[in-house]
Order: C-alpha cells, then sequence, then structure tokens
C-alpha cells in the first residue's frame, strides 16, 4: 500500500479519485449518527422502526410537497453539487430537484465497444465470487445465492464478479444500461431499508441480503449474461425502472432513486471483462473509486 494511501486510510478516508489519489467523503458526517443507529442498543431499536419500507414512503411524501423545496440551496452547498451540470433550476419539490435529469454533454457515455462502462455516478468497489459462490464486502460474508434468491442463478456466476456502485446523497441518482443488450426478466424481492453505509457492515448488519431490491438479467452484446440490480437504502422512496422494449443501447437511461442513498450491483460471468487496474487497486487497498455515468471502467475480455 503507498504511505498516502495507507495515511489517507488511517485516517478513516476510504473513497479515491481513478487515480488512486484519497478524495474526501461528502457524507462523511453521517457516520457518527449511523454509528449510533447500528452501534448502540437503543439506535438498534429505531432501526426496526426506520427501516420499514412505510417509513421510506412517507418520507417520500414529504420530500414531494413544494414546501420541501427550502432544503434545496442548504443541500447544494453543503454537497457541492455542480449544478451548471443540470438542465433545470427550478424545482417544484426536494424530490424532483433530486432526480434532476443531468445534460448529456455533462454525463458523455464512451461508445467504443469493448468498453465497459459505469452505470452511474457512484463509488466502486469491485468484489470477485468465490467457488462456494459467497463474497465479501467489509469484512461481512455474504452468499450470492441469498442474494439473487436463487441458487441455480448463483451457480451461473460462479467465479464471476461483483461491482457494486454505491451512491451517496450527493451523487447523481440516474442510471443507466451498461452495454447494448436484451432485456430479460426483471424481479424485485421485498425487504428493507438499511443503510449501504459501510457502517451497518462494520455491525455485522447484511444489508444485500435484507434491503429491497431489483434484479434484471440483460443479454449483452460484449459481456455475455449480466445482471444489474437495484438495491434500495434509508430513506430511498423508490426505485422507478422505466418501461423499454426488449432492446436496448448502452447509455439510455434505465431508472432513478428517489431520495436517499443506494446502490447498483452488476453481476459479472467469469471472464467477462478486465476491470482497471487501479479500480482493483484501490479495492485491494479498502477504498471505493469515484466513478461516472457512462465512463469506462472495463474492458471486454476476448470470448
Amino acid at each position: 500500500m503507498s504511505e498516502p494511501m495507507e495515511a489517507a486510510l488511517g485516517k478513516g478516508v476510504q473513497i479515491c479519485d481513478r487515480e488512486g489519489n484519497p478524495a474526501a467523503d461528502s457524507c462523511a458526517s453521517q457516520g457518527k449518527l449511523l454509528g449510533l443507529l447500528y452501534g448502540t442498543a437503543p439506535g438498534r431499536a429505531a432501526l426496526k422502526v426506520l427501516t420499514k419500507p412505510a417509513v421510506s414512503k412517507a418520507a417520500g411524501y414529504a420530500l414531494e410537497h413544494p414546501l420541501s423545496t427550502v432544503a434545496i440551496p442548504p443541500f447544494v452547498m453543503k454537497k457541492h453539487i455542480k449544478m451548471s451540470d443540470y438542465a433545470e433550476d427550478k424545482f417544484r419539490s426536494f424530490n424532483a430537484f433530486f432526480t434532476r435529469p443531468v445534460k448529456p454533454e455533462a454525463r458523455p457515455v464512451d461508445r467504443r465497444p469493448e468498453a465497459l462502462i459505469s452505470p452511474c455516478d457512484a463509488k466502486l468497489t469491485v468484489v470477485p465470487v468465490t467457488d462456494d459462490l459467497h463474497f465479501r464486502i467489509k469484512g461481512a460474508e455474504y452468499s450470492l445465492a441469498a442474494f439473487l434468491g436463487c441458487k441455480h442463478l448463483a451457480a451461473h456466476y460462479q467465479g464471476g464478479q461483483l461491482l457494486i456502485f454505491r451512491l451517496t446523497p450527493d451523487d447523481y441518482h440516474r442510471y443507466c444500461y451498461p452495454d447494448d443488450c436484451r432485456i430479460g426478466k426483471t424481479r424485485c424481492i421485498p425487504g428493507e431499508l438499511h443503510t449501504v453505509n459501510p457502517v451497518a457492515a462494520e455491525h455485522d448488519v447484511k444489508v444485500y441480503h435484507r434491503n429491497t431490491r431489483t434484479i434484471t438479467m440483460l443479454t449483452t452484446a460484449h459481456f455475455g449474461h449480466l445482471l444489474q440490480i437495484e438495491v434500495g437504502a434509508m430513506l430511498v422512496g423508490k426505485i422507478v425502472n422505466h418501461p423499454h422494449g426488449e432492446t436496448v443501447s448502452r447509455g439510455i437511461e434505465k431508472g432513478y432513486f428517489e431520495f436517499g442513498g443506494s446502490t447498483i450491483v452488476l453481476v459479472l460471468e467469469q471472464n467477462a471483462a478486465e476491470i482497471d487496474p487501479q479500480i482493483l487497486k484501490n479495492t485491494e487497498n479498502g477504498a471505493e473509486t469515484i466513478v461516472r455515468y457512462g465512463s469506462r471502467i472495463g474492458t471486454a475480455c476476448r470470448r
């Protein structure tokens, strides 16, 4: 591990840019509150209420109210959001602001056939699927079969990779298809809505087994059979996927999350893609990598 990285991680910084340089976590202030929720008995009691979908749904209704717009200016300032990237500057509610569409030129999509693109703005971690169909995230061990809700489907991805894109409230919350593809079945697995912040994993809460998630099977032009999974999180009122025809092109918007943090997971077959070395190095060093919607994160393997 490099000395700058080691020093940064020692201070709790676990986010890096594409060159491996430590980057500030705009949501670091949430860690103390989440630590109280997940690390104390009163906090865990409160979580039994806060993680219920009905609570997130109620929060969603509040954020649809016109009065919620008063929260927009301080949010933009605190999260350092570059509003010139977006087409609109006036919004009817906080949720309308949160789900605002970006200008296409602000998120160019890499069109090269061999390029695997990020489906969203996020902090990326790459995790291998072991021979016994388990994977580890921040010290917590998961069963791929439990995550996908199907042992047979999980077996197909033995030896593959999970690309975990963690969105925080400052990120652009719309997401796209990562390649030209034919859309297969979509299945929703209902569940709770824990935070996807690493704090939860530190307290042995297996959020990827427990949270609400939507799984779509994609037959891609360049990366084989790929699963794209949207995972809900605390105070995410909705996962909204758009209706499409049988086939779509890479970069076409798949859907969006309403307010809150959330996660997208791509499950790749064995030898489907080579992920950029710096992203893998960051993961090995315990850091997530900042990626952007439409940007190349890897290259197709010869199949």
